[in-house]
């Protein structure tokens, strides 16, 4: 097998993860991008014996680390002209250490464990748990939103819903298909759409949320079983994608990173 054929398989959810990580399906593909790129150049250092998928994982994590810069709450917020979700991801970023966000990201959206997120990372595992749990922390004192379900199975619409009222938000209303989405969220202060992408009628949850967003600039989060079909880099897709079946921790980790976009929570 090919060092190609090996790494194929794993770049849907690498794309997953650089997109929750910088907020944005074209940044986050230019990440893996670049990480492609620096494999190709020098594969005979990409293999550590811990496995492709921590290889992989590892070889974006030094891009990662060596493209971030940490602006500093005294540090130049950006150009007066630059986009305000740029603008509020910044100030939120700088409450979070970019090792933590991406401690909490392998964790709890791409189902590393501890041991195999400090692989990644280049850290000692009493670090990486010291990191996870000060991340955490930091998301447990974020602003709360409402948050617009867009679900048509009924008991996986009453987890979300459950999962969304223990993390401390408010549930906008629960819609099973496109237009009921539409009016819900018309009707509603959401300022958050989970969505799954299949509707029971045939309508899509993408549709759905593309309706939405030309109304207002929320975050969506879709939530589908198939997520490398909505991965591949080659259209306009998801930034936000957790995969069916779903944990708590990984919709948290996920509507907390999503959140860290949104303008109103910047203030």
């Amino acid at each position: 097998m090919t060092l190609g054929e090996e790494i194929r398989g794993h770049l849907p959810f690498l794309r997953r993860y650089a997109r929750a990580l910088t907020g944005s399906q074209q940044h986050g593909d230019n990440f893996v991008h670049t990480t492609l790129e620096v494999i190709v150049a020098a594969p005979d250092e990409f293999h550590s014996g811990d496995g492709t998928r921590i290889d992989l994982y590892r070889n974006f994590h030094r891009i990662w680390e060596s493209a971030y810069i940490d602006e500093g709450e005294d540090g130049d917020e950006g150009d007066e002209g630059e986009h305000p979700l740029v603008r509020a991801a910044h100030r939120r970023l700088v409450q979070i250490t970019p090792l933590g966000r991406q401690v909490l990201l392998l964790t709890a959206l791409e189902g590393f464990s501890i041991e195999e997120a400090g692989l990644i990372t280049g850290t000692d595992t009493a670090t990486v748990e010291t990191l996870l749990s000060d991340a955490v922390g930091e998301l447990d004192r974020e602003s709360r939103t409402s948050v617009l379900i867009i679900e048509d199975e009924p008991l996986i619409a009453m987890e979300l819903e459950q999962i969304v009222r223990d993390l401390g938000h408010r549930v906008a209303g629960i819609a099973t298909t496109h237009d009921d989405a539409i009016a819900a969220f018309e009707e509603t202060d959401a300022g958050l759409v989970l969505a799954d992408i299949q509707l029971a009628d045939g309508s899509s949850g993408i549709d759905a949320v593309q309706d939405i967003l030309a109304i207002a600039p929320v975050p969506a989060i879709f939530i589908t079983a198939f997520p490398e079909r909505l991965l591949t880099g080659g259209r306009v897709e998801p930034t936000f994608l957790i995969s069916k079946p779903f944990r708590e921790n990984t919709v948290r980790a996920a509507i907390s990173q999503s959140l860290l976009f949104t303008p109103q929570l910047a203030a």
